[in-house]
C-alpha cells in the first residue's frame, strides 16, 4: 500500500484547514473570554464535561471533512465509536474542543483538532487554537507551520534549565532528580505538544489516559518541526488501534528525547537518581 502521495496531502490540508477555521468561529461565537462560557453544558459518561459547541463544532467537521475524503472513516470524542475504521486505510480523528474545561472556563488554551491517518500513520495534522489566535499545520514530509510561519523546536540540549509542561504530580517528580523549570499549566494537550514544536516550551510529560484524537494532530505537528512523542521506553505512539487509549508518554526536541526518557524511567523503577 503506497502512502499519500504530498501533492494529495497538500490540498487536502487547504480544505481541512478552511473548515477548522470555520470550525473555530463557531465554537468563539458562545465561548467568553475570562468567563463562563454561553454554551449549555453537561457531563458524559464518566464525568468529563461537554458542550453544545462540542457537538456542534463535531457535527460540522464530520459533514465537511467526509465530503473531502468519503472513503475515510472516523474517530472522534464527541461520536460514538465504529469499529469499522480499524478495515479502514484513511481515518479522520478529530477533537472539536481539546480542553473543554478551559473552555467553559474562558480560558483560551483550547483547540479545535484534526489528523488525516494513513494506515494508522497521521499525514495531516491541523490544531487550531482560536482564541489564542494560532493555528498550527503539517503534512508529513512537509515540515509544521504555526499561521502559516514555519516552526522548529527549540534548541535545548539538557533537562537542567529546560521548560517543561505536564501534570503537577508528574512534574514534582521529576523535581526530585532533575532541575528544570515548570512551565505554566496548559489545560490542551495538543497545544501542550504543539508549544514544544514552536520552541516555547522545551518537553512535556503526558499522564496515561490520553486518546487518539488528544494526540495525532499535534503529533504531527510535533514530529515535523523535529520534535518525538514516545511512551516510556521510547516507542512511538501507535494510532487506530481497537482501544484508542494510551499510557504515560513524554514529548521533547528531539536533544532532550532521550534524558528525559532516561530520567522518567529511573522514576519509575526507583532506580538511585543522580546527584
Amino acid at each position: 500500500m503506497s502512502a499519500m502521495t504530498l501533492p494529495i496531502a497538500a490540498e487536502l490540508m487547504k480544505a481541512a484547514c478552511e473548515s477548522c477555521l470555520e470550525a473555530g468561529t463557531l465554537a468563539l461565537d458562545l465561548f467568553r473570554p475570562g468567563a463562563q462560557t454561553a454554551a449549555r453544558t453537561w457531563a458524559k459518561s464518566g464525568g468529563s464535561p461537554v458542550t453544545e459547541a462540542d457537538i456542534g463544532v463535531d457535527t460540522f467537521l464530520r459533514i465537511r471533512l467526509s465530503t473531502l475524503l468519503p472513503e475515510a472513516a472516523w474517530l472522534s470524542e464527541e461520536t460514538v465509536d465504529d469499529a469499522q475504521r480499524l478495515t479502514h486505510r484513511f481515518v479522520w480523528v478529530v477533537d472539536p474542543i481539546d480542553g473543554t474545561r478551559a473552555y467553559m472556563s474562558g480560558s483560551p488554551d483550547w483547540a479545535v483538532c484534526v489528523a488525516l491517518l494513513d494506515a494508522g500513520t497521521p499525514v495531516l495534522g491541523i490544531v487550531h487554537a482560536p482564541a489564542c489566535d494560532a493555528t498550527y499545520t503539517a503534512v508529513r514530509g512537509a515540515g509544521s507551520r504555526r499561521s502559516g510561519e514555519a516552526i522548529r523546536t527549540s534548541p535545548a540540549t539538557r533537562l537542567a534549565g529546560s521548560k517543561i509542561a505536564g501534570p503537577k504530580p508528574m512534574l514534582d517528580a521529576l523535581a526530585q532528580s532533575e532541575d528544570f523549570e515548570p512551565a505554566g499549566k496548559i489545560p490542551s494537550l495538543a497545544l501542550r505538544l504543539t508549544r514544544i514544536a514552536d520552541g516555547t516550551i522545551d518537553a512535556g510529560l503526558i499522564s496515561p489516559d490520553a486518546r487518539d484524537w488528544d494526540l495525532a494532530a499535534a503529533d504531527l505537528v510535533l514530529s515535523e518541526a523535529g520534535g518525538l512523542l514516545s511512551d516510556a521506553a521510547g516507542q512511538s505512539v501507535a494510532y487506530n488501534r481497537p482501544n484508542p487509549v494510551h499510557g504515560m508518554l513524554i514529548a521533547s526536541n528531539n536533544a532532550l528525547a532521550n534524558p528525559l526518557r532516561h530520567a522518567v524511567e529511573r522514576l519509575r523503577d526507583g532506580r538511585p537518581q543522580p546527584v
